[in-house]
């Protein structure tokens, strides 16, 4: 217990720090490997005008660069905050085995940050969401899927 406060202590102060100086939303992360911060992000969707720069996705791309791979097997994840749907679908990309977070989605909403549209919305057919969403040249482009199977030297990740 006494480990996961010291590493969401320096989450919040991440969030905190990036807030201060405009970079985006009160939102910061740690990832930790075997008792060492491997990954650090606070948001930062203002300051390089990406809406996918959360800090949880900061800190993913950090501790992958660290660790020259995509795996974070033996991980473990502290944010601030519990983690978006965006971010939530990342931290299962990159596998670690724990996520541990102070706020809830709960208190985002609260300031402003709610995420339950995207949550009501991942579950509907692509006919009934708000964003007009196509499926177009299935047989076209699932050809190149079938070149992936066949590809020899393909890199399974």
């Amino acid at each position: 217990m006494e480990e996961d406060r010291k590493y969401l202590e320096q989450a919040i102060a991440l969030g905190r720090k990036g807030m201060h100086n405009n970079s985006g939303g009160p939102f910061g992360c740690v990832i930790v490997k075997e008792g060492e911060v491997i990954g650090r992000g606070f948001n930062q969707v203002l300051s390089t005008v990406d809406p996918t720069a959360h800090a949880e996705v900061v800190a993913i791309r950090d501790a992958c660069r660290f660790l020259n791979n995509g795996d974070l097997a033996g991980c473990t994840l502290y944010a601030s905050c519990e983690p978006c749907p965006m971010c939530l679908g990342a931290i299962y990309w990159a596998r670690p085995d724990r996520i541990v977070f102070a706020c809830t989605k709960e208190d985002a909403a609260t300031i402003g940050f709610d995420d339950d549209f995207i949550y009501k919305e991942i579950p509907l057919p692509i006919q009934q969401r708000k964003i007009r969403t196509e499926n177009k040249m299935r047989e076209q482009a699932f050809t190149m899927m079938k070149e992936w199977l066949e590809k020899e030297d393909r890199v399974g990740y």
